[in-house]
């Protein structure tokens, strides 16, 4: 039931035939033709902020800010919390090996 279903890809009928025109043939039948005239492409509107959807906008802006600059401030923390580890773990160690010297 479970057993997967790989296509059976059939062998080839007969040896592949090369080819024999691999010349560029010259385009002296093509006329230059002007290029087309580009769309015309109306002017967009401006966007207009009313003084609500200027409030959420500064207030997601705001929010967007808070986020991230909590995100940095974890993460400075969580680096800080590590090196105050690393630094306490060498000073234990640095003082067993100390001790180990004097027995």
């Amino acid at each position: 039931m479970l057993q997967p279903r790989i296509p059976v890809n059939p062998l080839p009928t007969s040896a592949p035939t090369p080819l024999t025109n691999l010349a560029p043939t010259p385009a002296t039948d093509i006329e230059p033709t002007a290029p087309a005239p580009a769309p015309v492409v109306p002017a967009r509107a401006a966007v207009q902020l009313t003084p609500g959807s200027a409030l959420a906008l500064a207030a997601g802006g705001g929010a967007v800010v808070l986020v991230v600059g909590t995100v940095l401030v974890s993460m400075l923390l969580a680096v800080a919390i590590t090196g105050v580890s690393v630094a306490v773990c060498a000073v234990v160690l640095k003082s067993l090996i100390s001790q180990e010297r004097k027995h």
